[in-house]
């Protein structure tokens, strides 16, 4: 019941974080508001119990499905409280419908039957590069916020809907923020992967640090370019997207390939 109902209480509020923003809603915005929030904040707690449930002994356990959904509690989690700043009301609304989105996985994949099973270590591992992927996934949310506002002020397209985004620098410093988290907690899931990993090519995991330390080298690159450079608008928002790309496939990409295609498992 719940997998049905969490989406949907995402939505709305999301749907109430965006209607509450817009002029013609000036009169309910408050109430639009309330319930927006009061909304996330149910649907963030029934999220938590379901994946707490997935995740304890004898449930499913970390399954791309699980790690999906674990980005999306990441995901209700950072709306709500950017909803708290006035401006990033829109933005909050994106993160919103994403999360609905990922939320639909909890506890729909399997374990594989021949996956070991994990030690606190590499559990550890696992969840802190979750962290890092769904900070990251916020950041790419952002970006293409940032993007679409910069193509909208480039072609004068001054509507009701431009209530929906935050000022163009303030999205650039909220996403160079997260970038800058982002990048630590990857950086740190990199280091303590490669000491835990007994061996990268008998646990399928070349590929995926191959492809994980190229996204931290991007994201590393645009956060100089940014101190020591200056570097913003559309050229950092194409690098910071590129980076993200590559960290999708290192974890998304290599894990369905081999779940879903050689039925195998990491570990």
């Amino acid at each position: 019941m719940f997998q049905i109902t969490i989406p949907f209480l995402y939505l709305f509020a999301g749907a109430g974080f965006a209607l509450g923003r817009l002029p013609q809603h000036e009169s309910r915005s408050g109430a639009l508001t309330a319930a927006a929030f009061a909304l996330c904040a149910v649907s963030v707690a029934l999220h938590v119990y379901l994946l707490t449930m997935v995740l304890m002994p004898g449930g499913v356990g970390i399954t791309l499905a699980t790690a999906v959904s674990l980005i999306g509690l990441q995901l209700g989690v950072i709306a709500f409280l950017s909803a708290l700043n006035e401006n990033l009301r829109g933005v909050s609304a994106g993160m919103l419908l994403l999360a609905a989105v990922t939320s639909m996985a909890t506890g729909t994949g399997d374990v594989t039957g021949d996956a070991a099973p994990m030690t606190w270590q590499i559990r550890t591992h696992v969840l802190t590069s979750m962290f890092a992927y769904g900070l990251l996934t916020v950041g790419a949310i952002v970006a293409i916020y940032a993007l679409i506002q910069d193509r909208r002020l480039r072609a004068g397209r001054l509507t009701a809907a431009n209530y929906l985004f935050a000022p163009l620098d303030t999205t650039e410093k909220l996403l160079f923020a997260l970038t800058a988290a982002g990048f630590t907690v990857l950086a740190f899931s990199i280091v303590s992967g490669i000491t835990f990993v007994e061996d990268l090519f008998a646990q399928h995991l070349v590929h995926k640090t191959a492809l994980s330390l190229v996204a931290v080298l991007l994201f590393g690159i645009l956060l100089a370019g940014r101190q020591f450079a200056g570097w913003r608008g559309r050229q950092a928002i194409y690098l910071y997207l590129a980076a993200f790309t590559a960290l999708g496939l290192s974890y998304f990409g290599s894990r369905f390939i081999l779940e879903e295609v050689l039925g195998r498992s990491w570990g």
